[in-house]
């Protein structure tokens, strides 16, 4: 009988998912914090934040990645865009067909896709390096960027599109008036989606730069590695957390603002 009533009570049901979020993520997360704060002796020290603002090495690759996250994130736009709104203005099973064409190389593992980018590139005799990382990116993450959009241009109420084209607005102006202000809340989730883990990666980059070009998440690799670096490492990934938790309070505020924009 206390079976049942366990069973029968819904936030019973909560539990396992409270236990695997305290679990996977609020206590890493906690330790991430703790060892940051932490010399190898244990000791509360400042010096691991301190380290990342004076080592030029930290610092540079850390301004490299965001650079190269830009340039990937505005690739991903130019590419993205476009073939969502034709995704999202297609028939309807030729529209589920090309998402899905999108969506099939996300089932591939990451390692996979960028030894096949090596394969693609050895085959047409073009070196690895900066252009190979920048190709690479894009392809990996270009989905990304394209299912959100998609997603959001899909749910464009077609209310608003008649409305403007009673009141005569041109094919252009629809767009630049409606579907574009209304399609912004999926760009900025695309860009959290591009911008960030391609700042924090590192397999992609080794891999298509035969680890001659280093992103920020090869250099926390490298000291999380380490038992003497480890406190250092943890110091780099609370930076790029901190980072991570702006990024989307911002978004989400730019979310709420560009709704309301339309009016």
């Amino acid at each position: 009988m206390n079976l049942a009533k366990l069973v029968q009570k819904r936030s019973n049901w909560v539990a396992p998912y409270v236990l695997f979020l305290v679990m996977f993520v609020v206590l890493p997360l906690l330790l991430i914090a703790v060892y940051a704060f932490r010399n190898p002796a244990g000791n509360f020290t400042l010096q691991n934040f301190v380290k990342f603002f004076t080592q030029s090495e930290a610092l540079n690759t850390f301004i490299y990645s965001i650079g190269i996250a830009i340039i990937t994130t505005v690739l991903c736009i130019l590419l993205g865009y476009p073939a969502a709104y034709i995704l999202a203005n297609a028939k309807l099973n030729r529209s589920k067909t090309m998402v899905m064409m999108f969506i099939l190389p996300m089932w591939i593992n990451v390692l996979m896709r960028s030894l096949a980018t090596v394969a693609l590139f050895d085959f047409l005799h073009l070196p690895l390096g900066e252009g190979a990382l920048i190709f690479g990116l894009v392809y990996d993450f270009l989905p990304f960027m394209i299912y959100p959009i998609y997603n959001t241009i899909q749910k464009i109420e077609g209310s608003y599109i008649e409305a403007a084209r009673d009141l005569g607005a041109t094919n252009t102006q629809v767009f630049t008036h409606v579907i574009w202000p209304l399609s912004i809340p999926g760009i900025v989730s695309g860009i959290m989606m591009v911008f960030l883990p391609t700042i924090s990666t590192f397999a992609i980059s080794e891999i298509l730069t035969l680890n001659n070009k280093r992103l920020f998440g090869s250099i926390i690799q490298d000291n999380m590695m380490m038992s003497d670096t480890m406190n250092y490492g943890a110091a780099l990934s609370l930076i790029m957390l901190i980072i991570i938790a702006i990024n989307s309070a911002v978004s989400g505020d730019d979310g709420n603002i560009n709704e309301g924009g339309l009016i």
